[in-house]
């Protein structure tokens, strides 16, 4: 899903507000996407070059400008040149490990959040940096590759649904974070039917697979609680009105998305302690196992104990061991042998260790 440490040695002694890209290059170029809108009109095209964006701005119309591809800084400056954006935030941007954040800027206000997808080939969790940058009238979005969870809310820009195309900047912002928030509802569903496999596995019979199977889905979960926890204060912080950006009309969607968020951290504790659970009855599981052979094991040399005593003693080559001139003494020795053994073998039983 991700790493727990990313290097930034990069960037090490630099000033603050330095442009350098920091963590995995995950597309090969940057693509620029740009949305206008309002009630009665939509304009949609891939654009060329930051310059293109500045001609393309107009006053009367909500634009979303989304940036596939963060690994080149001199797109970002750009961008921060454009709209008049503070250097620690472009830092931000370009700085891919960023915990869950918003921040108020002169002009804008900045949000950072985790974009999770589950990549069905693989059965992996892909997780990249989601940077918003919401003005007045525009919302600024990088993403660190292409492809991301805002195709629906694409699909009812284009139709005209709801209220997207009759609100400002603000409301687009909202609806940027709940369809990232949404997507964790996808994951959870994995980790769920995951989860019941594994349960299923280990009481069916564990393989020495499922072990590692265990552990990868809790370090996942762990690096997915890292991606909502902070969020929740995020949301708390623009539902309660701390940003003059988001407009009263918008707090009760984002109390919506802040509850949601709730839900995901709540389900996401509870699968972690089944996954907690579910190794529990897998190490007893592999302890009661073990246990069974080893009581297997021990009835057996118990039963052998005597035996091997009585073979000893008529192994030992004494000249005048009165039985070994007895004619019946061969057959006598296993006779006591077998009966001394059926007779263990009756007692264990009837104290159920068999």
């Amino acid at each position: 899903m991700g790493t727990y440490h990313r290097k930034v040695s990069s960037k090490a002694g630099l000033p603050p507000g330095t442009l350098v890209h920091v963590g995995e290059r995950k597309a090969e170029e940057v693509q620029i996407a740009l949305m206008q809108y309002n009630a009665s009109d939509l304009v949609e095209r891939e654009v060329s070059s930051v310059e293109e964006c500045e001609a393309a701005l107009s006053d009367d119309k909500v634009s979303w400008i989304n940036v596939s591809g963060v690994h080149e800084a001199g797109v970002v400056g750009a961008f921060g040149r454009l709209f008049g954006l503070h250097p620690l935030l472009l830092e931000d941007v370009l700085h891919t490990g960023q915990r869950p954040k918003q921040e108020d800027y002169e002009g804008c206000l900045f949000v950072v959040l985790r974009m999770l997808t589950f990549d069905e080939e693989s059965g992996e969790v892909l997780s990249e940096q989601i940077s918003l940058v919401v003005g007045p009238r525009y919302v600024l979005s990088f993403q660190e590759r292409e492809g991301d969870v805002f195709g629906m809310l694409r699909d009812r820009i284009r139709s005209g649904k709801g209220r997207i195309r009759k609100m400002g900047a603000d409301y687009l912002a909202y609806a940027l974070m709940d369809a990232v928030v949404d997507q964790y509802f996808v994951i959870l569903e994995n980790f769920g039917e995951q989860l019941e496999e594994l349960q299923d596995l280990v009481l069916s019979g564990p393989m020495s697979d499922t072990l590692e199977s265990i552990q990868t889905i809790k370090r996942e979960m762990l690096w997915m609680r890292k991606s909502v926890w902070p969020l929740r204060e995020v949301l708390g912080g623009l539902q309660r009105g701390e940003s003059p950006l988001m407009g009263p009309e918008v707090q009760h969607f984002l109390r919506d998305v802040y509850d949601h968020t709730i839900q995901v951290v709540d389900t996401l504790e509870t699968f972690r302690d089944m996954a907690a659970a579910t190794l529990d009855v897998y190490l007893s599981s592999l302890s009661n196992r073990m246990n069974e052979v080893m009581k297997v094991l021990t009835i057996i040399a118990t039963i052998f104990i005597p035996l091997t005593f009585i073979a000893g003693v008529y192994g030992m080559n004494f000249r005048y061991m009165p039985e070994l001139e007895w004619r019946w003494g061969y057959a006598a020795v296993w006779l006591v042998m077998i009966v001394a053994g059926g007779l263990m073998v009756l007692a264990f039983r009837r104290k159920k260790w068999l």
